[in-house]
């Protein structure tokens, strides 16, 4: 039986396919189209997913969608009745389009499978999830455990912000949630918006940035921002927010707080947004530790799974695996929206079909390599076809000829197997350089990747043939 998983009309479209709750393939629509962060219907994803599984979508019994566009439109609802009549600029830009596409996103999906499949009558085959429990399946389905605590973060849903779920076998059930307004995910983005960087996308750099900083302004935010408990249970104070009803992130208190108003992008970055980064940073990392430890004291379960865009937060995942609440962590790869593709499909297969789930031991997302691979005779007839230079080594000559690159100081683009699914680079489609060279990352940044000098690379150490080479990897966000 087959189950296809979408995620679409947000940010980070994706798709995922699964057999009898195998996972065949997943990818994000971003890698074909390349546009970054995607957020159409995933036509090219789900096209890869089914050549993969060698099937047409005509084959696939069931479609599942990682959210509930009901849910979200009751919450905007409410949302802006609750502030009213503060708010109503967004408001009248956002219902046009809810009333006009997205409110009737059951018919919108089955128009474009409808493409694909005209004699199928998807409505009867579409399920839905909620989008938290899209996340919680994601992270917990594939990990190798066959019991454990569950925790998702992330900006929004539906309603839910935060939420602890506790996994057994094939059975997943949510125990806790923090709703909107409240979020640890958004509190990430405001700073991300206030230090110049675009939302959904630029808390990486955030990220990044904060290691050139100091944590000064931690005990401000906590003061003032976030009402941060010891069980790690939280509210924002929304007077400094304006996401709630507003076309910005921050407020005009939040700007007179931090001492002017948000950086322009092309300004200069100077000490005191670094501070900040750090100091936000600061404060996501102790609220993610003091609701891991909350949620192995109240569950008791000895290993820990985490999704949720908070999730890709590696340094704060660093400090949960360091603090030694949990005996083992498993984090969803793709723990963002792209990743609600493959947790919706696997809410249907185990959830709302019961189908039985057996924990292996092993990691059934096989390392994340879940995209397209290509032959080496494709590979080459490609590079004939658009007139490239090229020359074809053995093994052993490609691992010395690229290990002397290496040393001499070059970057190499790695190309091997199958593509990763989710933004980390693991190897499959990778940039390396040498990190003994003092200028690597600068110029990995500046004349490889175009992007700002501070961004950071991760290690990557493999073995070959016996001998440890040390390199570096893509980084926290792979830009295809």
């Amino acid at each position: 039986m087959y189950v296809l998983g979408i995620s679409a009309y947000y940010h980070d479209s994706a798709a995922a396919l699964l057999c009898d709750g195998v996972i065949v393939a997943a990818a994000q629509e971003e890698r074909f189209t390349r546009k970054k962060h995607d957020a159409r219907f995933p036509e090219h994803a789900i096209e890869y997913c089914l050549r993969e599984a060698g099937i047409a979508l005509s084959d696939v019994e069931f479609v599942a969608f990682y959210d509930k566009p009901f849910l979200k439109f009751e919450r905007l609802l409410e949302t802006y009745i609750a502030f009213a009549p503060k708010g109503f600029k967004s408001f009248r830009m956002a219902i046009p389009i809810w009333l006009r596409e997205k409110l009737f996103l059951k018919d919108l999906l089955c128009k474009e499978l409808k493409k694909s499949a005209r004699q199928i009558d998807w409505d009867k085959r579409l399920r839905f999830s909620e989008h938290h429990m899209s996340h919680a399946a994601s992270a917990f389905y594939p990990s190798p455990f066959e019991e454990a605590a569950v925790l998702t973060l992330d900006g929004v849903g539906e309603w839910a912000t935060t939420s602890l779920a506790i996994g057994r076998g094939r059975k997943l059930e949510i125990i806790k949630e923090i709703h909107f307004p409240h979020s640890v995910g958004l509190l990430y983005s405001a700073f991300t918006y206030y230090l110049g960087f675009k939302v959904n996308s630029g808390e990486y750099k955030v990220m990044g940035l904060a290691p050139y900083g100091k944590p000064i302004y931690a005990q401000k935010i906590l003061d003032h921002l976030i009402d941060l408990k010891e069980d790690g249970s939280y509210r924002l104070d929304q007077t400094y927010f304006g996401y709630s009803t507003g076309l910005t992130m921050t407020s005009a208190k939040f700007h007179q707080l931090f001492g002017g108003p948000p950086r322009k992008s092309d300004q200069p970055l100077t000490q005191e947004h670094m501070d900040l980064a750090a100091s936000v940073q600061a404060v996501t990392e102790e609220a993610v530790l003091r609701l891991t430890r909350a949620a192995r004291k109240e569950t008791g379960m000895q290993n820990l799974c985490l999704a949720g865009g908070v999730a890709l937060n590696c340094v704060a995942n660093g400090k949960v695996l360091r603090d030694g609440q949990f005996d083992k962590l498993w984090i969803q790869p793709a723990a963002g929206d792209a990743g609600g593709a493959l947790g919706a499909a696997l809410v249907v297969h185990h959830i709302q079909l019961e189908q039985p789930r057996a924990a292996t031991g092993a990691d059934a997302m096989r390392g994340a390599y879940l995209g397209p691979a290509f032959a080496q005779d494709e590979i080459e007839r490609r590079l004939t076809e658009a007139g490239a230079s090229f020359t074809v080594l053995s093994d052993e000559q490609l691992f010395d000829t690229c290990a002397e690159s290496l040393a001499q100081g070059n970057a190499l683009g790695w190309f091997q197997g199958r593509m990763e699914f989710g933004p980390r680079a693991l190897g499959g489609r990778s940039i390396l350089g040498d990190p003994r060279s003092p200028s690597m990352q600068s110029v990995l940044n500046l004349k490889v990747k175009y992007r700002e000098s501070f961004r950071p690379f991760a290690p990557f150490v493999i073995q070959l043939e016996r001998r440890v080479l040390i390199f570096l990897a893509q980084p926290a966000v792979a830009d295809g």
